[in-house]
């Protein structure tokens, strides 16, 4: 009888291969072009990497994920370091990834890319939203780390530039992982105050990743949301993180941001003092004009012979009265003789002048009206005739008409 061949189950032999899989493929770098791309809402992100031969499943579990520094996206080149599993269940293998880099891009490099992208198609960049930096502040926190070169710079020339300028330290984690909530929980406590003028963040200089935690979204939202003006001290000159393009100024070194947001208290005495002797110059300057001018005035001849004028003004007054007198006694007789002529006017009108000439006039005893006419009268009426002398009183005896 023929022996049957030995046979592995099917669990049997996949975990073989998942045993021999793990053990000679871990802690690998693997190369090739990002598809399939997916983040699942449970936190862990799915992809596939390919290149024109072959394609691997690669998982990136929400562990990893949340500390990746570049959100994977499809068609990047990337390298990925991790291990091969195996899924036994399904009968297929995948790479774990525990770190990815960009091909041909730095991994830091590519992920302040990224976010930059991201928070200027936000606004947060946008130079509208900068506020100016108070003058002549009284109190400025400081958010960095106590022990570092940078504080003891800002220190040293806030001291020399005004002591009577206060300094507010805020002790912050600036390199390494989790710094940048310290920092930003920094810019959140000084927003707190009441008594804050401007707030300074930043470190000594170093290469990108010492220099990450400025780069990070939390401290780049916290100097957005802050009412207090910024001022990022980040690095040396040739150093620009995002809390630079944020922030409401930018200085190339803490030492920079000192001069600028502490006020010279010498500078502004030199100033005061400019000002003071200036406006003493233009006083000086007024007094001296105004002295020359009433000199002039002084030296014109009325002031020399007062009497002159005053003998002018004299003469000009009684000429003036002269011809007021004048002029006035004119008018007098020609308004006299103008009313002469209208009282002559109106007595040669007068009743009585033609009384004078040997009129009468006859009128109703009873009533005064006027007789003009026989019509108006009856034999035995009363009547008045007035005279130039007097008046008669008669009685109709008789009436004739004319014929």
């Amino acid at each position: 009888m023929q022996e049957q061949p030995k046979a592995y189950a099917v669990s049997a032999i996949t975990r073989m291969i998942k045993n021999q899989l793990e053990e000679s493929f871990s802690d690998i770098w693997v190369e090739g072009e990002i598809s399939g791309y997916l983040h699942h809402s449970s936190g862990h992100r799915y992809l596939s990497l390919k290149d024109d031969k072959a394609v691997i499943k690669v998982t990136i579990w929400r562990g990893v994920g949340s500390k990746l520094k570049i959100e994977p996206k499809n068609g990047m080149k990337v390298l990925i370091y991790g291990d091969v599993a195996v899924y036994e269940k399904g009968g297929s293998y995948q790479l774990n990834c525990r770190k990815i880099v960009p091909v041909g891009v730095g991994e830091l490099e590519l992920a302040f890319r990224q976010l930059h992208e991201k928070l200027a198609k936000e606004g947060i960049f946008d130079p509208s939203h900068k506020k100016a930096i108070p003058r002549f502040p009284k109190k400025i926190g400081v958010v960095t780390s106590p022990t570092g070169a940078a504080i003891r710079d800002i220190i040293q020339i806030a001291r020399r530039r005004n002591d009577s300028v206060q300094l507010v330290i805020y002790p912050a984690t600036v390199q390494g992982d989790g710094g940048e909530l310290t920092i930003a929980k920094g810019i959140n406590y000084f927003n707190e105050q009441d008594d804050i003028d401007i707030i300074i963040t930043g470190r000594g200089g170093g290469s990108l990743e010492d220099l990450w935690n400025f780069n990070t979204e939390e401290v780049v939202r916290a100097i957005y949301d802050s009412r207090i003006p910024v001022i990022s001290a980040v690095g040396h000159e040739i150093d620009t993180t995002l809390a630079d393009y944020v922030s409401d100024l930018r200085a190339p070194t803490p030492s920079a941001a000192a001069e600028l947001a502490v006020w010279s208290k010498s500078e502004f005495s030199s100033q005061v003092n400019g000002y003071v002797y200036q406006q003493a110059t233009i006083m000086q300057n007024m007094l001296e004009n105004a002295k020359d001018y009433l000199n002039s005035i002084l030296a014109r001849p009325v002031f020399k012979r007062p009497l002159d004028l005053v003998q002018q003004r004299q003469q000009f007054l009684d000429s003036s009265v002269r011809l007021l007198h004048s002029a006035g006694k004119k008018t007098f007789d020609f308004h006299k003789n103008r009313l002469s002529l209208a009282v002559a006017r109106i007595d040669s009108l007068s009743p009585l002048k033609i009384l004078a000439r040997g009129y009468s006039v006859t009128r109703e005893e009873k009533d005064g009206s006027v007789l003009n006419s026989v019509k108006n009268v009856a034999v035995g009426d009363s009547m008045e005739t007035i005279v130039t002398d007097g008046s008669i009183i008669s009685t109709v005896t008789d009436l004739r008409k004319k014929n």
